[in-house]
């Protein structure tokens, strides 16, 4: 298919959508569906055949709409009337949507107050599409512009100037480290001999983290794009997509993706008859944490264990089957189809000087608010919990929030006003990470939850190093001491050096940053572990500090 043919598909689709008289979305992501978002979708469908409404009406599955709490949601876009949101919808309230759309008057109940801050205090680039596409119609991404910035670098552009426009944009990478993507490129690109590889990192295995798995679900094609664009800057022929075997949904929608882009010239061979080719494959992992360090996951794919390796060299220099190989995770390919239209300068007013664009969060924990919102990076975190996640529920106080999953830290009320960028986490012992923001009020006990980290990376070690696999068992099992009130300052000291020893001795990522929450507790909350330790008492009420109460 040239480009002329996708035009035309994308004037039918919207000559089709002129001619609506409404578009109903529901959330189509796990989360909505849990809830029971597939029979709500039913329920729209057959009402708008019973009601004779199917040439004016259409209901679609889409992405992610954000307030996950409130699933399933329903969106109704309408000519001549503001949009409109309902939680919490049932069939019956499906069915009267429905009613409201033909009849020109929307039910009241369970309508979602769209000028509250949760939505106004957003800026959506990566989610732009949830509410607007449906996840399994490659006509609904082209008609929102979608493979457009392909068609562009195809027609338009040369690698390096792609290249160029993408470190123009300041994107970092969105997996965790927050490497510069431009200059990431520029190695792949700049790398010697052929068999180029492309990957997109979507093993995303933090505790609490679901923004990946979002955008897989709700827009596989904006990630499809990116993938693309970028093998064409880096001279790539073929990529891989490594995704969680715990995401069914997602790999079925990216299948789906995948075979409606090749069916359309737009993957494979001589993509939108120029001389570029691109294949994707889909490669599941079966859901060992380690795997999402770049070279684990790059051992997984070539069939072996999963287990890191030391560096250099770096894969962009020697990495799948020994070839340069571009690695970067879901969230920052969906950003680069938005780049290459809007220009990598106007990217770059987003943000802070060293942390440009946006970056989406899942909101987990003791917030009013939980799910999916993307923010500006910079934005107050005091902002993010209180204006756009509704604050803390039942009257309870703030006490932290935890951010970059195992490999994060705990971010103290002391500290709401912090700009939330890469080099302001940084600066109080956390991290960005993948984008997973717990949020804990004064129930929550600091030491049991650097305890229950601790736990979680004790399990996740793939044990090749010996400070990983034996000091994070050896740490746990102080914290379990110190929960159970049988600790003593010696195994404070003992924990406090441990940590220090796993850190600056561990092969990877993950032993190297598995005394984060540790750490950043200590510091924030050393009282709360003397308590545990002198006094034997559990301020929050948590711990079984009573030998009655002990395993």
């Amino acid at each position: 298919m040239i480009v002329d043919d996708i035009a035309a598909v994308r004037d039918r689709e919207h000559a089709a959508r002129a001619a609506q008289k409404a578009r109903i979305a529901v959330c189509s992501a796990a989360g909505c569906l849990s809830t029971g978002g597939s029979a709500v979708k039913d329920a729209l469908t057959a009402a708008v055949a019973e009601q004779g409404a199917g040439t004016d009406v259409r209901v679609l599955g889409t992405g992610c709409l954000g307030l996950c709490h409130a699933g399933p949601l329903v969106r109704v876009d309408a000519q001549d009337a503001a949009p409109a949101m309902f939680e919490h919808v049932t069939p019956a309230l499906a069915v009267a949507i429905v009613s409201g759309v033909v009849g020109g008057a929307l039910p009241a109940e369970q309508r979602c107050d769209l000028t509250q801050p949760f939505f106004t205090r957003q800026h959506r680039i990566v989610t732009s599409d949830a509410g607007v596409v449906d996840a399994e119609r490659i006509e609904d991404y082209l008609a929102a512009n979608g493979y457009a910035a392909l068609e562009k670098v195809l027609t338009e552009m040369r690698p390096e100037e792609v290249v160029r426009e993408i470190s123009a944009s300041g994107l970092r990478g969105r997996g965790g480290a927050g490497y510069p993507t431009g200059l990431k490129w520029s190695t792949v690109a700049k790398a010697q001999g052929p068999g180029k590889f492309v990957v997109c990192n979507a093993d995303e295995g933090d505790p609490g983290a679901f923004m990946d798995r979002s955008v897989l679900e709700g827009d596989p094609h904006r990630v499809l794009e990116g993938m693309a664009i970028a093998a064409f800057a880096v001279g790539a022929e073929q990529g891989y997509i490594y995704v969680r075997g715990e995401y069914p949904l997602a790999i079925t929608r990216l299948k789906t993706a995948i075979r409606q882009a090749e069916r359309m010239q737009l993957l494979g061979h001589r993509i939108l008859d120029t001389q570029f080719n691109f294949r994707i494959d889909i490669r599941i992992g079966a859901g060992a944490f380690v795997c999402g360090e770049e070279t684990a996951l790059i051992s997984s794919i070539e069939g072996k264990r999963g287990t890191p390796r030391p560096r250099p060299p770096f894969p962009a220099e020697a990495g799948l089957w020994g070839r340069p190989t571009l690695i970067n995770n879901v969230e920052t390919y969906a950003n680069i189809a938005p780049i290459i239209l809007a220009g990598g300068s106007r990217f770059a007013t987003l943000g802070t000087e060293h942390s440009k664009g946006t970056k989406v969060f899942a909101l987990a924990g003791r917030i009013v608010n939980t799910g999916l919102v993307e923010v500006p990076m910079g934005i107050p975190l005091r902002e993010i919990i209180y204006d756009i996640g509704g604050g803390i529920p039942d009257g309870r106080t703030f006490k932290a929030a935890q951010t970059g999953g195992p490999s994060g830290g705990c971010i103290p009320a002391a500290h709401l006003d912090l700009p939330v960028d890469y080099e302001a986490l940084a600066g109080i012992g956390s991290i960005m990470g993948s984008g997973g923001l717990i949020v804990m009020d004064e129930t929550s006990c600091m030491v049991d939850v650097a305890r229950y980290f601790m736990e979680f990376c004790r399990d996740e070690s793939c044990g090749k190093c010996i400070p990983c696999r034996a000091g994070t068992v050896q740490m746990h099992e102080i914290l379990l001491k110190m929960t159970r009130g049988t600790a003593d300052e010696r195994d404070l000291g003992l924990l406090e050096q441990l940590a220090e020893l796993v850190t600056r001795t561990s092969l990877c990522g993950l032993g190297q940053t598995a005394a984060n929450p540790v750490m950043s507790t200590l510091h924030h909350f050393r009282e709360e572990y003397m308590a545990h330790i002198r006094d034997k008492v559990c301020p929050a009420g948590v711990c079984p500090m009573h030998a009655e109460d002990r395993p």
